[in-house]
């Protein structure tokens, strides 16, 4: 009988890994509400479901007041293989003191954010150890704290609701050394996470840049290379069936509906699993803002236009160590 290598085993708990994290939240859900409706309708143990739910109104929330990490589920060596699977690489320009706040803002989302949530839901890439004293809230849709059980595993990691007034919460009461981690571009840049791409859903996107000014705290641009290579999309034929129906949907529920694909469970099939290439993320300068109560919208994009040209100085000064060319520019739309 043959028995699998080391390093089988190895690209085995690395697959694994990568695929309970991205069907997680679907798997969670779904058997929550069958359980759930099951309990009600068919059997006498309804007061259970009368439970969660009252224990879901009591809490609810919050994730807008901190959320409830676990430092231990942070610390999983589940997630050594899933950052390892890329793998995913954390690296900083300029230290950060525990003595202030900070917004950093993640680019490019790509089609699952897979290295923001390696790197700041997670200690793997040893984000404390990088910086120390600072402790991240990936900020998340408030969707993913809608449904029992969920809920719990997403907080544990460390994330909270991206809502006003969780930063609001973050910002003023958790005291200083927390970095709120904000991806600017959302489910809206999916469309563009393309192999090869660097285009990024920033333009209109200033309410973070409103919340740094509010609350005196400093903005930080990071870029992840390698994020938009990490699956293909079929781009249907522009003003056909398939592609009307993608912008009615993004129309009505504001989500781009993406045919994305990836590899499979062996190395050279076809699946929903994204490609073994690396991913670096660069974290930048801190960019210090003023703290303007009530900020006009000509000062909000005064500031904005400052973000974006420090984000694009990242960008340049780091490209050409990715294969990106050094006549690529990031484009903002």
């Amino acid at each position: 009988m043959l028995l699998p290598s080391k390093k089988d085993l190895k690209t085995a708990m690395q697959v694994f890994a990568v695929f309970q994290w991205a069907l997680s939240a679907f798997l969670i859900a779904t058997t929550v509400i069958t359980v759930n409706f099951y309990l009600v309708v068919f059997t006498p143990y309804w007061p259970v479901t009368v439970l969660i739910l009252t224990w879901l109104a009591f809490d609810w929330k919050t994730p807008e007041q901190g959320g409830r990490r676990f430092t231990c589920v942070r610390q999983w060596c589940l997630w050594r293989h899933y950052c390892n699977y890329f793998p995913l690489k954390l690296l900083k320009t300029h230290d950060l003191s525990p003595s202030r706040n900070y917004i950093l803002a993640c680019h490019p989302h790509g089609l699952m954010a897979h290295a923001c949530f390696g790197h700041f839901s997670t200690e793997t890439s040893g984000f404390s150890k990088i910086f120390p004293g600072i402790t991240p809230y990936l900020l998340t849709l408030g969707a993913f704290f809608w449904v029992p059980f969920l809920r719990e595993y997403v907080m544990s990691t460390g994330a909270c609701s991206v809502s006003r007034s969780s930063m609001d919460f973050l910002l003023t009461h958790k005291g200083t050394g927390n970095m709120l981690i904000v991806v600017v571009g959302g489910l809206a840049e999916c469309r563009y996470s393309l192999p090869g791409s660097s285009t990024l859903v920033l333009k209109n996107r200033s309410g973070f840049v409103r919340m740094a000014l509010q609350h005196g705290v400093a903005l930080i641009p990071s870029y992840a290379f390698g994020e938009t290579e990490l699956y293909n999309q079929h781009i249907f034929t522009p003003g056909g069936f398939v592609n009307r129906f993608q912008k009615w949907f993004q129309s009505i529920v504001h989500v781009y509906p993406c045919a994305f694909y990836g590899r499979g469970f062996t190395k050279n099939s076809w699946g929903l699993l994204p490609y073994t290439r690396p991913v670096t993320t660069i974290v930048g300068e801190p960019l210090p803002l003023p703290k303007i109560e009530n900020p006009s919208q000509e000062i909000v994009a005064k500031y904005h236009a400052l973000y974006i040209d420090a984000l694009r100085k990242l960008f340049d000064q780091h490209k050409t160590k990715f294969g990106i060319s050094e006549t690529q520019e990031l484009v903002i739309i």
